[in-house]
């Protein structure tokens, strides 16, 4: 049997690149917080436990398409890849892979270092043939890997987490994205379709109060690492669907005028007004294939469920 080999490359953002981001979303007409900043170590567990909720659909319904189509999977990605897993949180859905693929190397990447290390190594025991190079970096802006390996790239994307970036940014990623994995590698990833107001509705408003936690937590996250006094209790989690927009649309409403300090600059916040933390867009098939042709990925293969909730894409 192998050795068991976890490598960890640390490549945060720098602190003054991101406190410059928050505070030019906290000090603009429409006041935005960017989503990366959900994932702590709290935010990353209450978006595990959101996964669990009987209203949230996309995990359970990502992952009976990947089981159910395991093996075809695995026969377009190829053996012996270096598989790149954006986002990797607790990798939940790797592991209904791994055994199939046997990547030669598994790289996933997070901005969450200590949940990164965490699940890294708990993957890494439980499959001890597998060699794992985790990486703690912001996938939402340009970044090149840390090490070198001989293996075809494919990269991994699941969750439908390409939904939280505005159309426009989308596009970019996959742009960055084919750039990475080259002209023979590929990608397969998880897209949310256009689907029931209600259904959508509902899912981001669980009846257990996990999204309203994981939502209102982003403000405990920037207090601990711009040096704010957010106050939660004076803002409530929104989330509704915009049609028009083709996305639900997740925010913090202010419940009372506030003057709140963070990175040592002060912020006005009216009452009722609100903090933009969050877009999930759902796309028909085509709209995603075509933004996908645009971004230089020229062959697909697509899996779904049976209500086409959930769709299961491989790009090369």
């Amino acid at each position: 049997m192998k050795t068991q080999l976890i490598d960890y490359y640390d490549t945060p953002p720098e602190p003054e690149d991101s406190e410059e981001q928050v505070l030019a979303g906290l000090l603009a007409a429409e006041k935005t917080i960017a989503p990366k900043f959900f994932y702590d170590e709290v935010g990353s567990d209450l978006f595990t436990r959101i996964t669990r909720q009987p209203e949230y659909y996309l995990t359970r319904t990502e992952l009976k398409v990947l089981r159910e189509n395991a093996v075809n999977i695995s026969d377009r990605i190829g053996p012996d890849s270096l598989l790149i897993e954006y986002g990797s949180g607790s990798s939940e859905k790797i592991r209904v892979l791994l055994e199939s693929i046997r990547p030669k190397v598994y790289a996933p990447l997070d901005i969450s270092g200590d949940y990164l290390t965490e699940s890294a190594a708990t993957l890494a025991a439980e499959y001890p043939w597998l060699e794992v190079r985790a990486t703690c970096v912001d996938y939402s802006s340009d970044f090149e890997l840390p090490f070198e390996i001989d293996a075809r790239p494919v990269a991994f994307f699941p969750g439908s987490s390409v939904g939280n970036f505005s159309k426009a940014a989308a596009l970019q990623f996959l742009e960055r994205v084919q750039c990475l994995v080259g002209e023979g590698g590929g990608l397969l990833i998880g897209v949310d379709l256009a689907k029931d107001t209600e259904i959508l509705n509902a899912a981001y408003n669980d009846a257990n109060g996990v999204t309203e936690k994981f939502n209102l937590n982003v403000l405990n996250h920037l207090n601990h690492a711009f040096s704010g006094n957010f106050d939660t209790d004076q803002f409530a989690h929104v989330a509704s669907y915009n049609e028009r927009e083709g996305c639900v649309q997740m925010f913090l409403e202010s419940q009372s005028i506030q003057c709140v300090k963070i990175a040592g600059r002060e912020i006005e916040i009216s009452e009722g007004e609100r903090i933009h933390t969050e877009n999930s867009h759902k796309y028909s098939l085509d709209e995603f294939l075509a933004m996908a042709r645009k971004a230089g990925f020229q062959h697909h293969e697509c899996w779904t469920d049976d209500q086409d909730w959930f769709a299961v894409i491989f790009l090369s």
